[in-house]
């Protein structure tokens, strides 16, 4: 057994540093002393150094389970370049060939080797087990321990087959860290490695420096990232987007906007993708634009800020990516763009996997939307989330604490909600308890028979988004638990028994509205929210309505208004500024945009307006692969519900792009479709209606007006074809 006596001087010794961060001098001595530990400690609290140092100070050498190839180089690099025998660390993966397999091997049987970096994988083959069996181990650390839980935001099935290895080449002490851990995924870690009886370690979960702010996501949302960024000259960052071809076209569009910033996902080969982390390391670029196969072990301690594009799966997902700034203990911008609507979508790729994951995985989802939509202290919900009491009132760093809304008294609510949950014995969600206290007959409600329980509609006086905020906020304040491993269900607790029997005052704040219907008009419109500029939307409009005369045309067929409020808005003087509006493409631009444009020059000049600063944010051509997609395939014919097919879209979607396509100025013809499958006296009458009756082209006007002779798909069709005719 090593001795621990005075490990500050091997500290000082091998790492350079006089003082231990937090808990690690007692993990370190635990586990010199043979105990298995578990060690919770957040992002920048210093795990890894837990068992580096240790693996220095015992004999043989101690293998470290790591899930990603990335991670264990830049360990390895770490610890080499504390030592002067590169032989000192080494790792075992697939990236290794028969050579490098065989010179790690030799110095780990020659005792130069004391850290052993092995992927699960590896850990599992016949022939690695064999020789690990032949050396000395000092012991087991198994780094980013959550990915064992189907209830972490990183489950590795690989990672449960750890233990039953361990047990065949050899059991010595085993010390499992991560960074995010909720005490149901602690548990599960614990259980599943088979160290119960651990030694545990748990750090505050509290980053104190870290600013947390969750914004609406709306079409603005490119414009809001670049405006920010440039306030932000020359800091660290990172944004997160969870699809890779987002990663590619935001990077883009950054280097367009001369933001130095570059991609990193885990579609780019394996050279650029380091080429470009290294990049970020060394501070050639500012920015990096990822998924989250980015980030775990990234060791650079001045990222100043770290965008989300869409809101994370899970909250330890996002507790860990918001992590990575500010880890110097400096600034820590972490600003999220949120919409319900993206979480809609996660949520339907999820059909199709095995109903235990998908509810899980519903579960981890309501919990991230609850966190968005909440008014309570961000840091606050964090913390209780992973298990962690925060008491102060308002914590002065996220976006709740800076700009607090006024709080609502729910006594009345709360009394009425604990009295159903105990009615229903404990057995129900959330949402499903809200449902009822509301009277709403939904699908759930009815199957369960729940509309002839004598709580049905006890509170139909109140609204869904107030008694959400009730439940969310008592389960902070502890009168309700959610039974995670029953996904979800609420409990009452004994807090809440005597809160119902002897009710006390219980104010919460209503949850923030993020309205995705709204924040899609405001989006359409520019984000205008009230800045166009009413003289000149009028004259664009008399505009308008002059070239649609001269044309014999509707004048919304040249351009709709949420183009011309657009135009009011941000004074578009150049043909590449006209093609940034929204529903303005190449065609439509160079058939009616000269006339706007002197319009719009002269109004700016002879006003002496001074125009937006953020209309300079440039924009990449746009070369979608799904338009370009679609308009080859109806040059070529092919039926649109077959095309929409083999696009993976619902017909709807498809009559969207489309639609987006013909209005941007684009000529397509769809006649080979429609003379198909709609009578051709239609055709003309619903042409007619759109020539002549129709004053906004609108589908919803369109279809009450037009009556119910003729469905919504035979008047969007018919649409088309009359505005990529006429207006194209």
């Amino acid at each position: 057994m090593a001795n621990h006596t005075d490990l500050t001087a091997a500290l000082k010794r091998y790492f350079g540093f006089e003082t231990f961060k937090g808990n690690q001098e007692p993990i370190m001595k635990a586990l010199l002393d043979g105990y298995d530990v578990f060690v919770l400690m957040p992002t920048g609290g210093g795990k890894s150094l837990c068992y580096q140092l240790p693996s220095l100070l015992m004999d043989g050498c101690a293998i470290v389970v790591s899930p990603l190839i990335a991670l264990m180089k830049n360990q390895v690099d770490a610890m080499r370049n504390f030592s002067e025998d590169d032989g000192i660390a080494h790792f075992l993966n697939s990236s290794l060939n028969r050579a490098a397999v065989d010179a790690v091997k030799e110095d780990v049987i020659s005792g130069r080797t004391k850290l052993l970096y092995v992927a699960p994988e590896s850990l599992t083959k016949e022939d690695n087990i064999e020789f690990l069996k032949s050396i000395r181990i000092s012991f087991y650390a198994i780094d980013e321990a959550h990915c064992i839980s189907e209830w972490g935001h990183d489950f590795r099935p690989e990672y449960r087959r750890i233990r039953p290895i361990i047990n065949e080449i050899g059991v010595r002490p085993v010390i499992a860290l991560t960074a995010t851990a909720t005490p149901k995924v602690q548990h599960d870690i614990q259980k599943n490695l088979g160290m119960t009886s651990a030694c545990v370690f748990k750090s505050s979960f509290n980053r104190e420096n870290l600013y947390y702010e969750i914004r609406s996501k709306t079409a603005n949302v490119d414009k809001d990232i670049i405006k920010y960024i440039k306030n932000n000259e020359g800091k660290s960052g990172i944004i997160y987007c969870l699809a890779r071809k987002k990663v590619e076209e935001l990077a883009e569009l950054l280097r367009v906007n001369n933001i130095k910033a570059l991609a990193y996902h885990a579609g780019m080969d394996s050279a650029t993708r380091s080429a470009n982390q290294d990049a970020f390391l060394l501070e050639e670029v500012d920015v990096i634009v990822a998924t989250i196969a980015f980030g775990m072990g990234i060791d650079k301690p001045d990222v100043r800020f770290v965008i989300h594009y869409d809101m994370p799966k899970s909250l330890e997902g996002y507790y860990q990516e918001t992590g990575r700034a500010g880890r110097d203990g400096g600034e820590g911008q972490c600003i999220t763009f949120y919409s319900s609507k993206d979480l809609r979508k996660m949520e339907k790729f999820m059909q199709g996997k095995p109903v235990t994951e998908q509810e899980i995985g519903k579960q981890l989802l309501a919990e991230t939307a609850s966190y968005a939509e909440s008014s309570v202290c961000r840091r606050q919900t964090l913390l209780h989330y992973f298990g962690e009491n925060y008491s102060v009132e308002n914590c002065g760093n996220c976006d709740n604490c800076t700009h607090p809304k006024k709080k609502v008294e729910a006594k009345e609510e709360l009394s009425a909600i604990i009295e159903i949950v105990a009615a229903l014995k404990e057995k129900f969600k959330a949402e499903l308890i809200v449902d009822v206290a509301l009277g709403k007959k939904t699908a759930d409600v009815k199957a369960y028979g729940l509309e002839d329980s004598e709580q049905f509609g006890i509170l139909d006086h109140s609204n869904e988004r107030l008694l959400m905020a009730v439940i969310r906020q008592a389960d902070i304040a502890g009168y309700l638990s959610r039974d995670i491993e029953n996904y979800g269900q609420l409990r009452v607790t004994d807090k809440g028994m005597q809160f119902f029997k002897k009710p006390v005052s219980f104010k919460v704040v209503e949850d923030n509205d993020f309205n995705d219907e709204e924040e899609e008009e405001a989006a359409v419109k520019g984000g205008s929210t009230g800045a166009v500029d009413p003289e000149l939307f009028s004259i664009l409009k008399d505009l308008r309505k002059k070239i649609a005369r001269r044309h014999s045309l509707p004048p919304y067929v040249i351009f709709q208004d949420p183009s011309l409020e657009q135009m009011a808005t941000t004074y578009p003087i150049t043909m590449e500024e006209l093609q940034n509006i929204t529903g303005v493409g190449q065609g439509k631009a160079k058939r009616y945009g000269e006339e706007f444009i002197k319009v719009i020059r002269t109004h700016v000049e002879e006003n002496e307006i001074e125009r937006p600063e953020d209309l300079r944010v440039r924009t990449v051509p746009n070369k979608s692969k799904q338009k370009i997609a679609i308009i080859q395939g109806i040059d070529r014919k092919i039926p649109l519900d077959e095309l929409a097919h083999s696009l993976d879209l619902e017909f709807e979607e498809l009559m969207s792009e489309i639609e987006a396509i013909v209005y941007s100025g684009t000529k397509i013809n769809i006649n080979y479709y429609i003379n198909q499958e709609i009578d051709p006296d239609i055709v003309v009458e619903i042409a007619d209606y759109f020539k002549n009756d129709s004053e906004s082209g609108d589908i919803e006007t369109a279809i009450t007006e037009l009556g119910d002779d003729y469905s919504e798909a035979e008047i969007r069709l018919v649409r088309i074809k009359f505005l990529s005719e006429e207006a194209n």
